[in-house]
């Protein structure tokens, strides 16, 4: 499997010629979406989803498919009947060749007077993957490879590097990283590396790695 790191909470999965692309926001490439097979979004926030990016890659081609929570669902699924799916936690579904279970329902808290929008979790192919959007869900299965979400404002660097002694993956990388400057990134990648208990490491966006 190939890893491709896209900018902020982005990442692009290929396996067997088939591409698998999750959470294509706003804060990430405007091509982040296009040439995927099947596309997976978190929920519903800027930085995860942008309906425009979403509706260019369905109408560029008409085999690309959705998997979604409700609240994204929708505001494109009118558009494009069939498309579209709705998923929420324990679902399993197969997109683009990989495996995927639905992990988690709510938003980590911003703030107790911001409402929590629902959030999932994709677990793909056994746990060869973790993508846990905006929430520190642990799957309850083993997980090799931890997309961690880094820097956010629902989060502090204990709470980040509790999240990976809990999870115990293989290794991590960063996502949801757009806010964390290039001076602090030093103080994260020691302290989470030191810390965390496992293997921590980054790629630029663009960036890719196999699995």
């Amino acid at each position: 499997m190939k890893l491709t790191k896209k900018s902020h909470a982005c990442v692009r999965l290929e396996k067997d010629g088939r591409t698998l692309v999750l959470d294509p926001g706003a804060f990430s490439e405007q091509d982040a979406a296009l040439g995927a097979e099947a596309i997976l979004v978190t929920h519903e926030h800027l930085d995860h989803f942008d309906e425009e990016r979403l509706r260019t890659a369905l109408e560029t081609d008409r085999a690309v498919e959705v998997w979604t929570l409700d609240s994204v669902a929708r505001k494109i699924s009118a558009a494009f009947p069939g498309r579209v799916h709705t998923v929420g936690h324990g679902d399993t579904f197969t997109a683009a060749g990989f495996d995927v279970q639905v992990h988690g329902e709510l938003h980590a808290v911003i703030h107790p007077d911001i409402p929590r929008v629902t959030n999932v979790g994709y677990l793909v192919d056994g746990g060869r993957v973790f993508h846990p959007g905006d929430a520190l869900t642990v799957p309850d299965r083993p997980v090799e490879t931890l997309m961690l979400p880094v820097m956010a404002p629902w989060s502090k660097i204990s709470e980040v590097i509790d999240y990976v002694r809990e999870v115990k993956p293989q290794r991590a990388y960063d996502i949801h990283d757009a806010m964390l400057t290039d001076l602090a990134r030093p103080i994260y990648d020691n302290q989470i590396g030191a810390l965390g208990g496992a293997e921590h490491l980054r790629l630029a966006p663009g960036e890719s790695t196999a699995l």
